[in-house]
């Protein structure tokens, strides 16, 4: 008879590159600095006019150019949302020291995440086709622009990478399910390295109405600057972001062959489902105890070995309840040991990208000894523990030896992933 299962050795998986492109910098240098300094991403919408939008702010990048980037052939091609991926794409396997030539192409791989993916481009090309006379048009990039799977096509061709190649969509934790999906393959032996990340783009007219119409975002017009406001007692909703992380990761034997930096080793992960409701979690975040309790188990460690959670904290009234609820069954007396914060505060909701960005924010106080701080903090919510250490508005110098990294998405989607200093 034949053995249909294989045994796989399950490999350690290390991190190796990182790059973003956020509303709070341009390079993960700018954005690091930014976060550790507390600095707001929050600023009035500048790509359209929002005379009928209830919400009139949000984290744009700053002085993004294509132009600087792509030629004008490219960006006929490339949504914005392409375009970020390809940018923090660029500069994670820069970060890396990857060199490709050297490299067995076939066993190198690209994952990425998106919520929504090519938005503007399917706003801007049916209103085009509406208001286009007696001859409407598609362009012929419409519906390649459109597709979230795009992203991984395009840096793969970039690179000529051979290796597994997709799209993750699960709302807003589809990019930390790519990074998931990276771990799992190159643990059974599937791959070598994979090139993983997420970006969204989705300040766009129908992106605000959108969320305006599921009563999702703050509407604080008149103090916009502390409008993303996690776990404060007068937040009314999260400030919609936008951007692009990407991460490089490696088979641990094949990162120390070539001799790249290791800034983290991937320790284990959770993955779970509310089963609850397709916006609301559950109220006492149920799916959530799931994936932080499966990632705990899955790194062989316990509670206690936890020393910092970048929780995913958006700033809406139910969900930070929820997560601080969750955080408290799984970790009991020992939260007020683990220092908790959310960088949403600064970078606003990047949405299918919060994941990786997030993941770059806790890989770093890692390496760099210091955690951001939660700003716009100034009374914790009532129904929240007040002895719970957010590190409330200005950061802090700690030796960290294992982050956790919390991304949770509409449909009832949790992904947990814990970091461990190389």
């Amino acid at each position: 008879m034949h053995n249909y299962h294989k045994h796989y050795k399950l490999k350690k998986v290390v991190i190796t590159g990182i790059g973003a492109i956020t509303p709070i910098g341009n390079n993960v240098k700018e954005y690091w600095y930014s976060l550790i300094n507390g600095i707001s991403g929050t600023a009035p919408i500048t790509y359209f006019d929002t005379k009928k939008h209830k919400t009139k702010f949000a984290c744009e990048l700053k002085n993004y150019n294509p132009n600087f980037f792509f030629d004008r052939k490219d960006i006929k091609k490339l949504d914005p949302c392409s375009q970020y991926g390809i940018i923090s794409s660029e500069e994670a396997i820069k970060n890396s020291g990857i060199n490709f030539y050297k490299e067995n192409r076939e066993r190198i791989g690209v994952i990425w995440g998106s919520g929504i993916g090519g938005l503007l481009n399917l706003e801007q090309s049916i209103s085009d086709y509406i208001n286009n006379g007696f001859y409407p048009r598609f362009s012929p990039f419409f519906i390649p622009k459109m597709l979230i799977d795009i992203t991984a096509g395009f840096i793969s061709i970039k690179y000529k990478l051979h290796g597994p190649n997709y799209a993750t969509v699960s709302s807003c934790a589809s990019s930390s399910n790519s990074i998931v999906d990276a771990y799992h393959l190159i643990c059974l032996g599937k791959a070598d390295a994979i090139i993983t990340g997420g970006s969204e783009a989705a300040i766009t007219k129908s992106g605000v109405g959108g969320f305006n119409a599921l009563n999702a975002l703050s509407t604080r017009n008149k103090d916009y600057k502390t409008a993303s406001r996690p776990f404060d007692n007068d937040r009314d909703g999260f400030v919609l972001g936008e951007g692009s992380g990407c991460l490089v990761i490696e088979e641990y034997k094949h990162a120390k062959n070539r001799g790249a930096i290791i800034y983290a080793e991937i320790l284990g992960i959770g993955i779970s489902c509310d089963a609850y409701h397709i916006t609301t979690p559950h109220p006492d975040g149920k799916g959530i105890v799931i994936a932080m309790r499966e990632a705990i188990k899955d790194a062989g460690i316990t509670y206690k070995d936890v020393d910092h959670i970048n929780s995913h904290g958006t700033s809406t009234k139910l969900g930070d309840i929820a997560e601080i609820k969750a955080i408290k069954k799984v970790f009991s007396e020992n939260i007020y040991k683990i220092y908790i914060n959310s960088t949403k505060s600064m970078t606003g909701h990047l949405l299918g990208a919060a994941g990786v960005i997030e993941s770059i924010a806790s890989i770093l106080p890692l390496t760099k000894g210091i955690i951001p701080p939660t700003i716009n903090l100034f009374n914790i919510d009532k129904n929240i523990d007040q002895k719970i250490n957010f590190i409330q508005n200005k950061y802090i110098k700690k030796k960290v030896k294992i982050s956790m990294c919390n991304t949770f998405g509409f449909g009832g989607h949790n992904v947990c992933i814990l970091f461990k200093k190389n």
